[in-house]
């Protein structure tokens, strides 16, 4: 009984997921047409088509929220670009006889037939479009995606191995094609992930703070109020700050800016053990930061990693690459001591613990009691 409503449910949400794409990578090629369309009716020349896409990135932004960045606008039309009209079977607004029906229902409808020629999801149409060098490897790709189910992961990872080249090159292209298919156990995209993707949930304009574990989410919440405790040099910025670097989207736990460094700090929380690559992940969001969020006159950011072990609790200071010696002994002077945080850090572990045991407690007496209950 449980397996077959489990598998009832997983399906439905992976049909959801796959409608809401659908749907979306729709309408981001429409809005391509929209914006080609605009530019061929204006001028042609690049100085024409940047202006139009900054000014209508700042009214949809205005409007709708993230999601509509001049560089998204840009993919857009470039999407819109690589699968024209003609590949899009009757579905083209000109030779559609919607164009009778009411405004809103034709467009609907519209939306409907066209989606039917994008069965992959956004995030992997965008993978095709900049990824891809020529039309026969990005239909190669597209075809092949489709018949063997390959998730997002999977399909970069064919595109990074020249999977397409070395099909060509192959003698045995059967074969090759056969070897391709397989998927990785790191290759699976839970329904949870696709319908959180940080794509989706600016399609449908969705809130994103979301943690998938309670400890996690429960640990940034205390640690926020915490650093804000410490005194009126930490003021916060964001919590779950979303950035994308090429095709991949990272997050932000906690950014803080301290007011007598004036500079950005972020928190990153781990709950495992700290590695090397948490520090190079860590080194990434400060260049990320940077470039894209420091103002001309602040500091350069620094970054704060976590480690929140269940056998030991860690902090780092992320100071390397500082312009001098000077300001990174400044922020160690000026920032909390490593030794503080990690035992905040502990102290907020133990009582984490202990409330998830007084509610372990209650819910074995709240149980036991009922059949008592019941029979008086």
């Amino acid at each position: 009984m449980l397996v077959s409503v489990v598998e009832l449910l997983e399906s439905a949400r992976r049909t959801a997921a796959r409608s809401v794409n659908a749907l979306m990578t729709t309408t981001y090629w429409l809005i391509g047409q929209r914006i080609v369309e605009q530019e061929q009716a204006g001028a042609r020349h690049a100085l024409y088509g940047s202006a139009l896409l900054r000014q209508l990135s700042s009214d949809l932004t205005q409007r709708f929220g993230r999601g509509f960045s001049v560089d998204n606008l840009e993919l857009m039309r470039l999407f819109y670009q690589a699968y024209p009209p003609a590949e899009i079977s009757e579905t083209s607004s000109r030779k559609s006889p919607l164009r009778a029906a009411p405004r809103l229902k034709a467009q609907t409808l519209e939306l409907a037939a066209i989606a039917k020629r994008f069965p992959l999801s956004w995030s992997q149409y965008t993978l095709l479009v900049r990824r891809t060098r020529s039309s026969e490897a990005r239909n190669f790709y597209e075809a092949e995606a489709l018949r063997g189910g390959w998730t997002i992961r999977q399909l970069a990872r064919q595109i990074d191995t020249q999977f397409y080249e070395r099909t060509l090159l192959s003698r045995n292209k059967a074969a090759m094609l056969k070897k391709g298919q397989p998927a990785k156990p790191e290759d699976a995209v839970s329904p949870e992930e696709e319908l959180k993707d940080p794509l989706v949930l600016e399609f449908l304009g969705l809130k994103d703070e979301y943690s998938e574990v309670e400890l996690e989410e429960a640990l940034i919440a205390r640690l926020e109020t915490f650093l804000l405790e410490l005194g009126g040099d930490f003021a916060f910025v964001g919590r779950q700050r979303r950035l994308r670097i090429g095709d991949d989207w990272y997050r932000v736990d906690l950014l803080f800016f301290h007011r007598r460094l004036k500079a950005l700090v972020i928190v990153d929380l781990k709950l495992g053990k700290l590695t090397h690559a948490d520090a190079g992940q860590m080194h990434l969001y400060l260049n990320y930061a940077r470039q894209h969020w420091t103002l001309p006159d602040e500091n350069p950011p620094v970054g704060l990693i976590l480690c929140a072990d269940k056998n030991e609790a860690l902090a780092h200071y992320a100071l390397e690459g500082l312009p001098s010696k000077v300001l990174a002994a400044e922020y160690r002077t000026t920032l909390p001591p490593e030794a503080q945080l990690v035992a905040e850090l502990t102290k907020t572990q133990h009582l984490l613990a202990e409330r998830q045991q007084r509610r372990s407690h209650e819910s074995a007496a709240t149980a036991a009691a009922e059949p008592a209950t019941s029979a008086s």
